[in-house]
């Protein structure tokens, strides 16, 4: 599946319909973007069942804001709308294959009673 980009007019609605999304917050100017940004659009081709998409945040600098982006690369996982998974820095590409493996397995019971439970 093709990497798409997210905007702040996209963004909740995507993650909200969306079984797995993973979020790449990147920006042009950014070396370690740059790095791992074929390492990322390697698992969207390997992953067709969870969606892959970027913010670029310079363009979309008030939805890097909300999701209060302070460093980039940062990843932000969501499974059925709920966020699991955020850490900012380029991982490699096991890794990263790793954590979709994981977000794939997750038992979201379990994940929406500890989200009840912190709410």
């Amino acid at each position: 599946m093709a990497t798409i980009d997210l905007t702040d007019a996209t963004f909740d609605q995507t993650i909200a319909e969306t079984e797995i999304v993973i979020v790449d917050f990147w920006a042009p100017w950014c070396g370690p973007c740059r790095v791992f940004g074929p390492v990322y659009e390697k698992s969207s081709d390997a992953h067709a069942d969870v969606l892959h998409a970027k913010v670029d945040t310079e363009a979309e600098q008030g939805l890097a804001l909300k999701m209060q982006i302070t460093s980039i690369p940062t990843l932000a996982v969501y499974r059925e709308g709920i966020l699991v998974y955020r850490k900012a820095g380029a991982v490699p590409a096991a890794t990263l294959e790793q954590l979709v493996d994981v977000v794939k397995n997750l038992d979201m019971d379990e994940v929406r009673q500890k989200a009840a439970e912190q709410a």
